[in-house]
């Protein structure tokens, strides 16, 4: 496509923004920068509500900066593509993560692992190569350089298959790198919302016997019957963690709120490895002596690269795997922001962007 030499100007945007800390958000015109020679425009149709968006709004990890367009869970539908764009054309569809830059030249780059890039740019509340502000998904139009853009595959629905681009990597990239993937490993999956009701799909898909450790026995229909887990196991019950010690090969920890560990230490064989992946907004107490007894492992996973994220959504379309949802309109979500905070939400908002999103 030609561009028109309007088009070499920055675009106007329209989308919801916080002002300050208080979190609420509210309808903010800003501009997009002209669409480059590899880059993808693309016209936002649905973005899912993250659990880090609610952090971000509230600046709960100091790092904020405003105004804030939240969003890193983006699909749409690609409007123009630069001249030098290869894998996109007028019409695909298009998703974006967490990543919207990274410098292309450190190791981590080289290893297709910019999530690890010391100058990564984020989706939003970064500062990007020209030196404005990265804008997120909360918005009608997105335009991104080619190589931080994901392929939807044709059968992945783009409503459910959005929150793939954070919570699905989140899970899967640590599921993959350290060997929980094999068919009759024994993987326990700590919380059973956004990001784990999906490593429970994908560990299920991978020949995977999944333990779901939860707080709430209330979920345990939820994650035997519906998602298919194995076992399940409520986190206040000493007996059952006593029945379960040193059976695991892996734990998957998604809770970002601060919880003991020791108690899934205890549950991990010889050599086992403990992820985490929640972010507490206050350190974990982390004990020794139960790490070095059974040369465990505590390490952590962030998101992932964007080659390992294509292919965590190829794999999620062959296996038919997407997050559960509820849609709601952009005008609905302050109350959906509200409702995440209270943990009531099953398991991911999706704000229909295409069509709520309108200027007054």
């Amino acid at each position: 496509m030609v561009k028109s030499p309007e088009q070499e100007h920055p675009q106007e945007a329209l989308g919801w923004a916080a002002r300050d800390d208080c979190g609420l958000l509210s309808p903010f015109k800003f501009s997009r920068r002209a669409t480059g020679e590899k880059d993808v425009k693309f016209k936002v149709l649905f973005c899912g509500i993250c659990h880090s968006d609610l952090h971000s709004t509230k600046n709960e990890w100091e790092i904020s900066t405003y105004p804030l367009v939240p969003g890193h869970e983006i699909v749409g539908e690609v409007v123009e593509v630069g001249s030098r764009v290869e894998k996109f054309k007028v019409g695909d569809k298009v998703g974006v993560g967490c990543l919207v830059g990274s410098c292309g030249s450190c190791d981590s780059c080289h290893d297709h692992l910019e999530n690890y890039c010391p100058k990564m740019i984020l989706t939003y509340g970064s500062t990007y190569h020209d030196g404005t502000m990265t804008y997120g998904g909360f918005s009608n139009v997105m335009v991104v350089d080619e190589h931080f853009a994901i392929k939807f595959p044709q059968n992945m629905p783009l409503d459910a298959g959005a929150p793939l681009l954070c919570a699905g990597i989140t899970v899967y990239s640590p599921i993959r790198f350290f060997g929980l993937d094999r068919p009759g490993t024994n993987l326990g999956v700590v919380g059973l919302g956004g990001l784990g009701h999906v490593a429970v799909k994908f560990a299920k898909a991978m020949g995977v016997r999944v333990t779901v450790i939860s707080s709430s026995a209330r979920k345990k229909e939820e994650a035997l019957q519906r998602l298919g887990a194995d076992a399940f196991l409520v986190s206040s019950d000493a007996n059952q963690f006593q029945a379960a010690m040193g059976t695991m090969d892996g734990i998957i920890d998604t809770v970002s709120a601060v919880h003991p560990t020791l108690p899934l230490l205890g549950l991990l064989k010889h050599n086992g490895k403990l992820v985490f992946v929640g972010i507490p907004d206050r350190p974990l107490e982390l004990p020794v002596f139960p790490m070095i007894s059974g040369r465990k492992i505590v390490t952590g996973s962030y998101i992932g690269g964007l080659k390992e994220t294509q292919e965590m959504i190829d794999f999620a379309a062959k296996h038919n795997i997407t997050a559960d949802i509820e849609v709601v309109p952009v005008d609905y979500l302050n109350t959906a922001m509200d409702r995440l905070n209270k943990g009531n939400v099953k398991y991911r908002f999706v704000i229909d962007i295409g069509n709520t999103l309108k200027e007054a």
